[in-house]
């Protein structure tokens, strides 16, 4: 009898037990909750030399990220999916970003990845993206970038670089400053510097003006005895070309501490309140490209969320990677699809597809680097003036 008993109350378990299974199944997989989660993989220098561009970046990404949640998700063949940013450090360091790339790829199994900042990085994680199909997005300026072993297939210049705006913003100088004869640079002695700088410093000569060049290694905080070495020279205007932010800002400060009174004028690298804020004073008359007109509405709606979401300067990239994002999620509706070839196949058809900061998106490359996968946008060049970036000039076209 007991056993008949302990029977029928292990079968009426049984029953029980797969009667609540399947609520749960159905639970989990009713429509009204079938929103899955889409990771959107970051490699940023969140801390070391580059840690305002790396952070820049990741902000403007998760600001792109928010906007599309708070709509309700993204949709995709039927699908709705949250975004989900997933962030590691690369310290700008190219062997950092390989690691971060592996990570994103082989673990985290992202097929999209914006970043690295900067050319070490970027170069230092192409090896793991491309070969596997994954789109990336970056920002540094080393022609090998785009015109590499994979013949940039997978990956898109999200900002111009130095052979975008080099030969106009000489041109400027030329125009507005016929006393400059001499230019003088400080370069940072890694991938960007070897690789970058030598178009910049090609743009000048072009342009009659005698180049001046010393190398130092990224992370260097103490730069006097070069600044001296550099005005021993006779250099009529610093070019701080690919600095990062925090170098940057200190080579504006310690040139003008050891006596320097010439322009000084950095081409790339956008952000010119980092400087500020390191040089205080001393930043008066500094000369720096930029991406935004805070003037105008998109870029004052997108000012307007970043200082509800954070506090302190915004970095410059913020705006290119928020921009950035929008260009690719556009892409990705287009495609309906999640797979990377379909969505790299329309990034290149939007030609014209107004995106929030830039407005139309204008690809080119083909010539420079055999892919129209750089992206081209109007850049302004802005003075400080009492503490504040003021815009000097715009510039529209190559």
């Amino acid at each position: 009898m007991l056993r008949k008993t302990f029977r029928k109350a292990t079968s009426l378990t049984r029953i029980v037990a797969v009667t609540l299974s399947g609520c749960c199944a159905l639970a989990t997989f009713s429509p009204a909750r079938a929103q899955e989660e889409l990771k959107i993989g970051i490699i940023a220098a969140l801390s070391g030399g580059g840690t305002a561009w790396g952070l820049s970046l990741q902000r403007g990404v998760q600001i792109a990220l928010d906007e599309v949640n708070q709509q309700g998700g993204l949709k995709v063949a039927g699908k709705t999916y949250t975004l989900k940013s997933v962030a590691y450090d690369d310290q700008y360091n190219a062997a950092q970003a390989r690691t971060a790339a592996e990570r994103l790829v082989n673990q985290e199994k992202v097929k999209i990845i914006f970043g690295p900042v900067g050319s070490p990085g970027a170069l230092g994680s192409l090896p793991v993206t491309q070969p596997a199909k994954v789109l990336q997005f970056v920002d540094g300026y080393a022609p090998a970038i785009l015109k590499n072993e994979w013949k940039g297939a997978y990956i898109f210049r999200v900002g111009n670089s130095n052979r975008e705006f080099a030969e106009p913003i000489v041109k400027w100088i030329k125009q507005t400053m016929p006393e400059i004869k001499k230019v003088g640079m400080i370069v940072p002695n890694d991938a960007t510097g070897q690789a970058a700088v030598p178009i910049l410093a090609e743009a000048y000569k072009k342009h009659g003006y005698e180049v001046w060049t010393e190398y130092y290694e990224r992370g260097s905080k103490e730069f006097t005895p070069l600044l001296v070495r550099m005005m021993s020279q006779n250099v009529d205007l610093f070019e701080l070309n690919s600095n990062a932010p925090g170098e940057a800002g200190l080579l504006v400060k310690q040139a003008r501490q050891v006596g320097f009174k010439g322009t000084i004028l950095q081409s790339g690298g956008a952000g010119i309140e980092e400087a500020i804020e390191i040089a205080g004073p001393l930043a008066e008359g500094f000369l720096k490209y930029d991406v935004i007109d805070s003037s105008l509405p998109q870029v004052k709606a997108f000012l307007d969320v970043y200082n509800k979401k954070y506090s302190g300067i915004m970095g410059g990239l913020a705006p290119v990677y928020y921009n950035a994002t929008h260009i690719v999620l556009e892409a990705i509706r287009r495609a309906d699809s999640l797979d990377t070839s379909k969505i790299r196949d329309e990034i290149e058809k939007l030609g014209g597809y107004e995106a929030p900061i830039f407005g139309k998106v204008i690809w080119t490359g083909k010539d420079d680097y055999g892919v129209d996968h750089q992206l081209f946008h109007a850049f302004l060049i802005k003075e400080v003036k009492d503490g504040k970036g003021i815009v000097k000039t715009i510039v529209t076209s190559q």
